[in-house]
């Protein structure tokens, strides 16, 4: 079990909290509607907790965040997490042919004489990602994507060493490129 899972989350709870707290921004199943707000439908519950207890703690920065996850208890956030994480995700689409094929290099194979990793890697294949340790990417707003690569970059964004250390090598055009991929990775 991971170390952030619960031994049994009350979905019918997490729905009525997310309703109450998340619906507006990440909309009621989870398919956020706004390309700033992350989509979270079939997102790992274990991600999610993370997640939240990193804005509530402060170790991941964002006003906005911070505010709605200083409300929650370690339960609520539980439960929480177990919500979206079982909505169905929609698929999302690539605008840029050009842009997504490179992205699609990096995604798949990294930039080798830059050292820097295949996303697939960590994130499989499909952008499924893996459970409690790396979140699923699949259909996942290009825009909010992009911004979370920057903000690792740029040092604005630390709970993970490992994406700060590959979206500084990074430049923003592949930024762009691997983000819009991964929009309409399915």
């Amino acid at each position: 079990m991971a170390p952030n899972a619960p031994a049994v989350a009350d979905i019918a709870a997490g729905e009525a909290r997310y309703t109450a707290t998340c619906a507006a921004c990440h909309g009621a199943d989870g398919n956020s509607g706004a390309p700033a707000n992350p989509k979270l439908a079939q997102q790992h519950p274990a991600y999610v907790v993370k997640q939240l207890q990193e804005f509530k703690s402060g170790k991941r920065p964002s006003p906005i965040m911070q505010g709605f996850a200083a409300q929650l208890t370690e339960a609520d956030m539980q439960n929480i997490g177990a919500f979206p994480g079982k909505q169905k995700a929609k698929a999302g689409f690539a605008k840029d042919k050009e842009l997504v094929q490179l992205g699609e290099r990096i995604y798949r194979g990294g930039i080798m004489n830059r050292n820097i990793a295949a996303c697939a890697g960590c994130h499989s294949p499909n952008g499924a990602g893996i459970p409690a340790q790396y979140p699923r990417l699949s259909g996942q707003h290009a825009d909010y994507t992009a911004s979370q690569l920057v903000s690792f970059r740029d040092g604005i964004r630390k709970n993970s060493p490992q994406m700060s250390q590959i979206a500084n090598k990074l430049n923003d055009r592949e930024i762009r490129a691997v983000a819009d991929y991964i929009a309409g990775l399915r």
